[in-house]
Formats: C-alpha cells, structure tokens, sequence
C-alpha cells in the first residue's frame, strides 16, 4: 500500500504488537496496553461491584404497537466498601421466539427513541436496543467538576491523583453494568452485543468494548481525538484542546501530552487493538473536520496488524484517503465514510446492523 504505508510512516506510530509474534503473545501484550492506556490517558475504572440487583421500575407494553416493549430498569451497584450507587436504563427488545442480537448504546438523553437511536427501527430490524443517560452515571458539566453521580463516592476528598478515575472510564463503567443486565437474559442471543457510541460516547465506546470481552462487536461513531483517530498528525480537536476544556475526560497524567503528541508512548491505534480478535466498527463523517475522518481511517489501518495475528483480515479498504459513501464491511475491523456532518445517523445505524449481520456470530 502506498498512500497508507506513506501516511503511517510520517505519523512514526509506536508498534502496537510491541514485538508479539503469536495471539498468545498479544494477549500479554495487551495486558500491558491496558495499563499503560489507564494509567496515561483515561484514568483507571471505578471498582467492579461486590453485587448488582436489577430493579424493573417500569413497562410500557404497548411500545412500538406491542413489537418491542419498553422497559425501564435501576441497576443497584454495592460497591467494595458497601456503598451502593445506582442508576437507570432502559430497554427495548423485540418479540421473538429466538434470541436476538443487542446494542447497549450509551447516550446524551434519557429520551426513547431520541435523536441518536430511532428504537423502532432497530427493533424491525431485530435488534434489542438498551441504553443508558451518561449523565446519570457522572455528568458532563462545563465545570469538569467530580462532585455528583458516583464521582465523590471514588473521590471523596475532591482529589483524582495522576491515574484516577476518568469521566469516559466511568461511563465505560456504566456500559459494563448495563452488560451485567444483558447477560440475565435468555431473549438475548449473547454472542452478539455490540456496544455503541457517537462523538464522546464513541470514545466511551471504544474503551468499554476494549476492556470488556463479553461486547464482540464495538461501535465507535465519529469519535475522533481520543477516540479511534490517530493522535499524531490529526486536524480539528486535539489533545491540547481536550485538555484544556474537557480535561476531565482523561486522568492527569494525560496534561504531559499537551504539547507534543509524539511524545505519547502509545497512539489510538493501541486502543483500537484491544478489540482484537473481536468486530470493531469505526464510522467517520466527510464533514466531521473535528473529528478527522482521515485519522479515523487510519487508526483502523494501523491497529489492523493485532487482528492479522490471529489469522483475520483487520479494516479492509483501498489505497487512498476515504471518501464520501465508503462503505467497507470486509473486514473485522468495518468502517464507512458517511456524507454530511457530526452526527449518528439513521443511515450509520443501517451499516452498523448491515456489518453484525454480515459478521453474526452463530
């Protein structure tokens, strides 16, 4: 490949593989991109729960004229310590006599359907459709503040420490609870949950299938910075511009990197790869200059080799910068080049359940 090569090249990327040969040694080898990307970038997790008791707090039969009811649930998490922090979500799954496949979409409303999630027709499509407020697990103010949702039960004096926890790791969190759901149910084909995210909850995305196995499809919508754009030579947001307005995103460690990109021991590539040797989906807009398509495409070519030790195929595509109306399902690593802007599209999700159907895992 000559323009891919060419543009990996000037970009002087770290190697994901860090020398792994074999899946075994990827597998080790991924143990330490965990580390280091929680330890450098996002922050550790809150704690995995002691127990967690779902509550159903609502029904509504009728939805979608009977096809796909709508539930509501409270998921009551006693954390190590006994301390119990709880929060909502809600569920919209089809009637089937078999198991269907399932998304867990992290959102920036409570609403159902809403803007990013036409429920009804994720459901005609034969898809369940769980989705979570990111609000409720820690909000998203301006002030970048820890002081509501589950942050001061982490931070109770108010102070984080270079690696402590994140805003986009403790929405992973809740991603992880809401799989904790998914998992009780026998209506649920388990084998194929995809986890879903646009914009900042792209990035969320990105690090809740990474870390947990049980997602074999992860969906990262126009995610960008941070997200499954390359670092090094991006356009539009940048890590200088995250961490001096939504720094609280990141863990402090992260502020070292504001000026010089390439000095990151690592690159988005590295988070991409933990999906290796699972489905991982990055979508891109052409006129997302924000997020840099370009890059997007990228980070799918350069984190492509984890998934080539294990005999897959990673982003199949062509030779060139993407353009408006790709569509590349090859792959286990799938991404499309949408026209217009910012946004998660009724036609993103169409290609994202094309590309489960294409890659279901029977």
């Amino acid at each position: 490949m000559g323009w891919i090569k060419n543009e990996l090249e000037s970009r002087k990327l770290p190697d994901v593989l860090g020398g792994a040969k074999t899946p075994e040694e990827f597998m080790a080898r991924r143990e330490d991109i965990k580390k280091l990307l929680l330890e450098e970038e996002y922050g550790v997790f809150p704690p995995k729960p002691d127990a967690v008791r779902f509550e159903v707090t609502g029904e509504a039969s009728g939805f979608c004229a009977g096809h796909a009811p709508l539930r509501k649930v409270t998921a009551h998490c006693t954390l190590p310590g006994g301390t119990v922090f709880s929060f909502p979500f809600r569920c919209v799954i089809p009637v089937s006599e078999t198991p269907v496949p399932a998304f867990v979409a992290i959102n920036f409303s409570s609403n159902v359907p809403d803007k990013y999630m036409p429920s009804e027709e994720i459901a005609d499509n034969g898809f369940a459709v769980f989705s979570f407020f990111a609000d409720d697990i820690v909000t998203n103010d301006q002030a970048g503040d820890f002081a509501n949702g589950i942050a001061p039960i982490l931070f109770p004096d108010g102070h984080r420490g270079p690696t402590g926890a994140s805003k986009l790791t403790m929405w992973a969190w809740g991603a992880m609870r809401v799989m904790d759901y998914v998992m009780t149910l026998d209506c649920i084909d388990k084998k194929n949950v995809a986890v879903i995210g646009h914009s900042r909850m792209g990035k969320t995305a990105m690090i809740a299938g990474g870390f947990d196995e049980r997602f074999s499809f992860v969906i990262s919508n126009d995610s960008g910075c941070a997200g499954a754009a390359l670092s090094r030579g991006k356009t539009g947001e940048t890590i200088a511009f995250m961490n001096r307005v939504w720094w609280f995103w990141h863990c402090e460690n992260y502020l070292k990197y504001n000026g010089d990109p390439f000095a990151l021991p690592f690159d988005q590539h590295f988070l991409a790869a933990l999906t290796a040797p699972r489905n991982l989906y990055i979508g891109s807009a052409d006129m997302d200059d924000w997020a840099d398509p370009k890059s997007e495409y990228l980070g799918g070519m350069a984190a492509s080799p984890a998934w080539e030790l294990f005999g897959l195929r990673g982003l199949v595509g062509e030779d060139r910068p993407p353009v408006a109306g790709d569509v590349f399902h090859e792959g286990t690593i799938g991404y499309h080049l949408r026209q217009g802007e910012h946004y998660l599209s009724r036609w993103d999700w169409q290609r994202y359940m094309e590309y489960i159907r294409l890659h279901y895992r029977k």
